[in-house]
């Protein structure tokens, strides 16, 4: 039995044990499910926490790059304010310290010194010095004047009694001159036509009147002298019509200001159908470069296009053909449209900036353009735009935009002297040494452009927008190697456009399109009178003097460019009359071609 149990009894207990190690076995199972269920859940989190911070990473990164963008935006619009501030408060002029730049830039100035070679001395005298500045002579002595002289005796008193008792007398004058000022004024004419009584065979008698003189402005209060001074004082001095009514009317009479507008309009209208035209087909038929320009001109609306209307924008754009004639001409639109229609017919140099309305004029011929005329034109580019715009990057403390100014520097010092300092050389030597000198500057620093170019093409600002414009005016920049006569830049018409934004401040708008057409024929007269060293006011009044009788075929010769030879073979005292007939003279030699 004992034995019998005590197998029961291990077996049991052996079962037991099985029991208990099979308890702990499933416990363990258990304890490890629930840990891996733990550590699921927590790579779980951890996956999410690595997805989160992926996620604010690139949301990091993304507002980084968003805040750089915004940085250079702001930097960008900080250097666009101060500029504005500048052009607005401080002096326009693009001024650069030549010096500085010189010494900032020491061995690229040696290395373009001798890019350019030696430059041939003016002459063998002078070894091409520059010559020395004018010196102030102090105050100028108005006896070497051509003025009229009014005397005015200073005497003394006390001497005066003492030549009259004969204890002094007289024995000449100690004379110093001033400056004086005597007003004019208006006069009245006097237009006395000659009455005649005639007795025919029958005893009638008839009374007949010498006719009235040809005028240009038929019955017209002013003369010819009035007409030119009103039309002076506007568009040459740039005093508006209600301030020109108030002058008028201290000196003695007064004009209303809207008569004074129709007389301008009236006279711009009758130049710009007669004399205009004339100069305008000579300058297009001769013409060997013509610079042009445009700026902007508010004209008042009409009254069919509904009251309250704003002004609208036209736009005078000015032709400077070569030394003979200078044109003002206004259109309603700022179009290439526009442009062609003033340039056609004319081949050969336009030099204009790089707006893209000129773009029109060197487009190659094209099959059923109605704006097509068949002429080539070569455009030539403006060095003084280039150099702007990289003043405008420097201002920014941009460094290549500094190098660039020094580059561009050099160009226009040695063109200066090619061309010559104290007599101008001939076109072809200019040219000649420009090929030789001027051409290796050019080239380097189209180059030094494209090459720097590439470097921020992807970039926003004003490096880009000054590089950006050298590279696509390369060729206009070039064509000025093409011609000794060519200049580097399109400065005179800019100086010429003056003129109009001198009216323009002064005036505020133009009444209508009509107005504005007139005012550029007339201002295309100043101008040119102006360009040949005539006195405004006096061409305009003798050629309203003379117009009226002039025969239609031969108007060129009333062109500011040929009116000196023309006017001596007028009768004088003809022509300094106010009214009354005047002899059209033969043709002189060398009178110039219809």
């Amino acid at each position: 039995m004992s034995v019998a149990g005590t197998g029961t009894e291990g077996s049991e207990a052996q079962a037991g044990l099985i029991e208990h190690l099979v308890a702990q076995l499933a416990e363990r199972d258990a304890k490890l499910a629930e840990r891996d269920e733990r550590l699921a859940a927590r790579e779980e989190k951890l996956a999410e926490r690595d997805a989160r911070l992926a996620e604010l990473e690139a949301q990091a990164s993304a507002l980084k790059s968003e805040r750089d963008r915004l940085v250079r935006a702001y930097e960008l619009l900080k250097e666009e304010l101060l500029l504005v501030k500048r052009r607005l408060f401080i002096a326009k002029a693009e001024r650069v310290d030549t010096s500085q730049l010189e010494l900032e830039f020491a061995e690229l100035s040696r290395k373009l010194e001798e890019l350019a070679g030696d430059v041939p001395p003016e002459d063998d005298d002078d070894e091409g010095r520059r010559p020395s500045k004018r010196r102030p002579k102090g105050r100028r002595n108005l006896a070497e004047t051509n003025l009229p002289e009014v005397t005015v005796e200073v005497p003394d008193e006390l001497f005066e009694q003492l030549v009259a008792e004969g204890k002094a007398e007289r024995i000449g004058f100690e004379t110093s001159y001033k400056l004086g000022y005597q007003r004019g004024g208006f006069r009245r004419i006097a237009m006395a036509r000659v009455k005649y009584r005639t007795i025919d065979a029958r005893g009638e008698t008839t009374i007949e009147t010498a006719p009235l003189p040809p005028e240009l402005l038929k019955r017209c209060l002013a003369s010819p002298s009035t007409l030119a001074r009103i039309v002076n004082q506007k568009l040459c001095d740039g005093l508006p019509l209600y301030r020109l009514e108030d002058i008028l009317a201290r000196e003695g009479f007064a004009l209303d200001r809207g008569t004074m507008s129709r007389w301008l309009e009236d006279l711009g209208a009758t130049f710009g159908a007669t004399l205009i035209p004339a100069m305008r087909a000579d300058a297009l038929a001769n013409a060997f470069c013509i610079a042009t320009d445009a700026t902007g001109f508010a004209v008042q609306p009409g009254a069919r296009e509904g009251p309250r209307r704003p002004c609208r924008k036209g736009h005078y754009f000015v032709q400077i053909a070569d030394r003979d004639h200078i044109f003002f001409e206004f259109t309603a639109k700022h179009t290439s449209r526009a442009v062609r229609a003033l340039f056609k017919g004319f081949e050969g140099y336009v030099q204009a900036d790089a707006a893209s309305v000129y773009d029109a004029l060197f487009r190659p011929s094209r099959e059923g353009d109605p704006d097509d005329d068949g002429c080539e034109r070569r455009e030539v580019g403006c060095w003084s735009h280039a150099r702007r715009k990289y003043w405008e990057a420097a201002f920014a403390k941009e460094p290549v935009a500094r190098e660039a100014l020094l580059r561009i520097g050099k160009i226009f010092e040695l063109d200066a002297r090619l061309r010559g300092t104290r007599k101008r050389r001939p076109p072809a030597e200019i040219e000649r040494l420009r090929q030789e000198h001027l051409r290796p500057l050019i080239e380097d620093f189209l180059a030094f452009a494209e090459a720097e170019y590439t470097k921020v093409e992807g970039q926003r600002g004003s490096l880009r927008s000054a590089l950006g414009y050298s590279v696509r005016q390369a060729d206009a920049l070039r064509a000025v190697l093409e011609d000794g006569r060519l200049r580097l830049d399109n400065n005179l018409s800019e100086g010429q456009l003056r003129k109009v934004v001198r009216i323009r401040d002064a005036s505020l708008f133009a009444g209508s399109d009509q107005h504005a057409e007139a005012a550029g024929h007339l201002l295309s007269l100043i101008a040119s009178a102006r360009l040949h060293e005539l006195d405004p006011e006096r061409y305009l009044r003798d050629l309203i003097r003379v117009l009226p009788v002039w025969p239609r075929d031969r108007l060129l010769e009333l062109a500011p460019k040929y009116w000196l030879a023309t006017r001596a073979r007028i009768d004088a005292r003809e022509l300094e009359a106010e009214l009354g007939p005047i002899r059209v003279p033969d043709l002189g030699d060398g009178h110039p071609a219809q």
